[in-house]
């Protein structure tokens, strides 16, 4: 009995720790290569907080103290490089205090760097997360870096981190004319499926690095990426074993990067709180006049695939809910692969307009900030008037085989 309880151990032990495969970031990489790709070079570093190695190791400190490297400017993207901004403040050029660099901001008047910011730069490495959703701005200052570099004639090189959504998941339609911002960037779907390095190739090589307006002339940057050892494109980021350092203050866990596919949208309007302001940022979907039961009841009958739903009551401690009670439900991914990620706010309006019909989580009235985050009015003008999610879901996902067979020629890992 002793003998099989100990085969038993060790065939969950042996489970356990591949279950934690040990994934390296290109930081990793580019340290056990003796960082041979910037020796002799006056480096700019685009990064923040998430910028780590496996020692969680600031990419800054990093380069600053290797012998070999010469680290000469930082850059920061919204909330700086030093993650001390909040959401959506401006970033101001500045001294890190740390190692006396100057610190240009990309987060304020000027997104794309000028061509001043990038003199006595001859590579610029870039270092952030990503949550591998369109809207968030740290791949838009990627391409823009990259447009600038492009002009200046500077080499971009990318250090590789996982997409914490896995490289399977492709979600949304393009970004159409007339609603290209900071927030949709490029023609890409809204969960696009591809690493940042895979993603700065497919912008490179396409032609879709054309700045805010999408009218611009493409222009190609020397693109060079360091790539990551380990990480397999079923990986969500929980299966790499790296810790998890939030790129943004509301991205606290790895939970809440999955979920901010899934409520983002509908949080911009403000009608719902989706756990911002909570401990639980993007996990939840609640009001004061909600009915918890009511609504999970709703949303169980739809039977959405890979997604459940548990009742939550709860009071924000920040936001124009704080100290509120206010109720609703919390998302649960049962099946990351089935589900319809992004879709799942969409249904979650939708009973809400059937149980609340005077509360109309999505109005008709021209909103810009969800028509861009979208890339379409066509969402808002269709959705809109009679909030059902088969109303919109071919159009959602009609670009989706396209990009699959576009981006397919940009996988570093399979």
């Amino acid at each position: 009995m002793l003998a099989k309880l100990y085969i038993l151990t060790l065939c969950a032990l042996a489970f356990a720790l591949q279950a934690q495969a040990q994934v390296l970031t290109g930081i990793d990489i580019l340290q056990e290569n003796g960082f041979k790709e910037l020796r002799g070079k006056r480096v700019g570093l685009v990064t923040n907080p998430s910028g780590i190695d496996r020692n969680a190791r600031s990419t800054i400190d990093i380069l600053f103290e290797a012998p070999q490297v010469n680290l000469v400017a930082l850059y920061g993207p919204e909330h700086g490089v030093r993650g001390d901004v909040y959401a959506g403040d401006y970033v101001a050029n500045s001294t890190d205090p740390k190692t006396g660099l100057p610190v240009y901001s990309l987060y304020g008047p000027t997104r794309e760097p000028t061509q001043e910011m990038l003199k006595g730069v001859d590579i610029m490495v870039y270092d952030i997360q990503d949550v591998g959703v369109r809207c968030y701005t740290f791949i838009s200052t990627l391409g823009l870096v990259m447009r600038a570099c492009a002009k200046a004639d500077i080499e971009v090189l990318v250090l590789d981190r996982p997409n914490p959504l896995g490289g399977n998941k492709v979600e949304g339609n393009y970004v159409e004319d007339g609603f290209y911002s900071f927030v949709s960037e490029f023609r890409i779907p809204f969960v696009y499926g591809l690493t940042v390095a895979e993603l700065a190739s497919l912008i490179n090589e396409e032609g879709l690095n054309c700045g805010q307006t999408g009218d611009q002339a493409p222009l190609h940057c020397r693109l060079s990426v360091v790539p990551m050892r380990g990480w397999q494109r079923w990986m969500l980021f929980r299966d790499t074993g790296l810790p998890w350092i939030l790129p943004s203050p509301n991205i606290p866990s790895m939970q809440s990067a999955l979920c901010y596919a899934a409520s983002g949208i509908c949080g911009e309007f403000g009608h719902l709180n989706t756990g911002v302001g909570y401990t639980i940022p993007f996990e939840t979907f609640a009001a004061e006049w909600v009915d918890a039961d009511a609504l999970k009841e709703r949303l169980d009958s739809y039977r959405i695939p890979g997604v459940a739903f548990r009742t939550i009551h709860y009071k924000p401690i920040s936001g124009s809910k704080k100290g509120i009670l206010i109720h609703g439900v919390q998302l649960i991914f049962t099946d990351w692969e089935k589900a319809p990620v992004s879709l799942t706010q969409f249904y979650v309006m939708q009973a809400v307009n059937e149980l609340y019909p005077d509360q109309n989580p999505y109005p008709l009235k021209s909103t810009r900030m969800p028509d861009i985050v979208c890339g379409t009015d066509y969402v808002r003008t269709t959705f809109g008037k009679r909030l059902k999610v088969a109303d919109i879901v071919d159009y959602w996902n009609k670009d989706v085989a396209h990009f699959r067979s576009v981006s397919q020629l940009y996988y570093l890992y399979r």
